[in-house]
């Protein structure tokens, strides 16, 4: 096998191992969406032109990562829901955590996304 063949099947891979835990990180509040599929279009444009057509006009993950890549933004509602999302499941995972430094720590975690969240514009 070609060395330049080995690599796209690997990026192509990694496209999709990402694309797949991106997915997961969509219902998991801890968990980053937006990277993930970030990285998932930047293998399969170097790997598959294909399937990088595919997740860019893709129903769901399309116009989210258009937006995200064009203006840095995400519609107000996807706000809305990420930050009652995060912080519920934070209060939940905070009262059932023993220990002030996990608790802390997901503090820490929740008040870093929100930031990051809150920051990017709205559409």
């Amino acid at each position: 096998m070609r060395t330049l063949d080995l690599k796209k099947y690997m990026l192509m891979l990694l496209g999709l191992i990402s694309l797949v835990v991106g997915i997961i990180g969509a219902f998991i509040p801890l968990l980053p969406t937006t990277p993930f599929l970030l990285l998932s279009s930047y293998c399969f444009l170097r790997s598959s032109r294909r399937l990088y057509n595919w997740l860019i006009h893709h129903r769901i993950f399309g116009n989210y990562i258009y937006n995200y890549l064009t203006y840095k933004a995400i519609p107000i509602s996807t706000k809305i829901g990420s930050m009652i999302t995060l912080w519920l499941t934070l209060m939940i995972s905070m009262h059932l955590l023993p220990g002030i430094h996990l608790r802390l720590l997901l503090l820490i975690v929740g008040i870093c996304v929100s930031i990051h969240v809150l920051t990017l514009k709205s559409i």
